[in-house]
């Protein structure tokens, strides 16, 4: 099973050339301020491309999942949403959850620790594939300071991704938001991807990423 994935789009849609392969994943921010326009530009290019199964979680930039979240499903609506929910696709248990730790005023913000615990404990044991916008503490989540290298990511969606890989069935774990997080690593047996497809600058130099599964 080929898995393309893609994350923080950010608008750049044609900009983007887009492999070939069974799903197409997509870990969320496909705009920039989360408008009705936007949202139906993306849902027009993503709904586009030959891939039989597509699959969108939103990221804290596309507002309208967030301010009036049955407008924006209806708008990508032959695209499969996941918000806290799951879809199986020939035999793979998809699982997708687009909350983040608090980051300014942007959607889909909440507290660190007890509230975020909550979100992804939602997350089922049999999930072979997760899809949050997000990465996970200490995982591809790395940001450069003036004088330190800050790991971003979230505590308590570390601690769910470390039992998932233990008792569960994960394999491959998909994200982006921390732009230059992106790649690839394997750690617990699990692939993680930050596929961020916009750089630093927002400029779409960073191709998206393959998994076989």
């Amino acid at each position: 099973m080929k898995i393309v994935c893609l994350s923080d789009t950010h608008n750049c849609n044609e900009n983007i050339e887009v492999p070939d392969g069974d799903i197409l994943l997509h870990a969320g921010d496909a705009t920039v301020r989360g408008t009705i326009f936007e949202i139906n530009q993306f849902a027009n290019w993503f709904t586009s491309l030959p891939h039989k199964h597509k699959i969108f979680v939103a990221g804290n930039h596309d507002w309208l999942f967030e301010n009036d979240n049955a407008l924006a499903r209806m708008l990508i609506s032959q695209v499969s949403y996941l918000q806290d929910s799951f879809i199986e696709i020939e035999g793979l248990k998809i699982y997708g959850s687009p909350w983040q730790p608090r980051f300014y005023d942007w959607a889909f913000n909440l507290n660190r620790g007890a509230e975020l615990a909550e979100k992804w404990k939602q997350i089922p044991l049999n999930t072979d594939i997760l899809i949050t916008h997000g990465p996970p503490n200490g995982i591809l989540d790395e940001v450069p300071r003036k004088y330190s290298i800050e790991n971003t990511g979230c505590e308590e969606l570390r601690k769910r991704v470390e039992t998932l890989a233990e008792f569960g069935n994960l394999k491959l774990h998909l994200f982006g938001h921390i732009h230059c997080g992106y790649g690839q690593m394997e750690k617990f047996g699990v692939k993680f991807v930050n596929a961020s497809n916009c750089d630093e600058e927002y400029n779409p130099t960073q191709p998206p990423i393959i998994v076989e599964i």
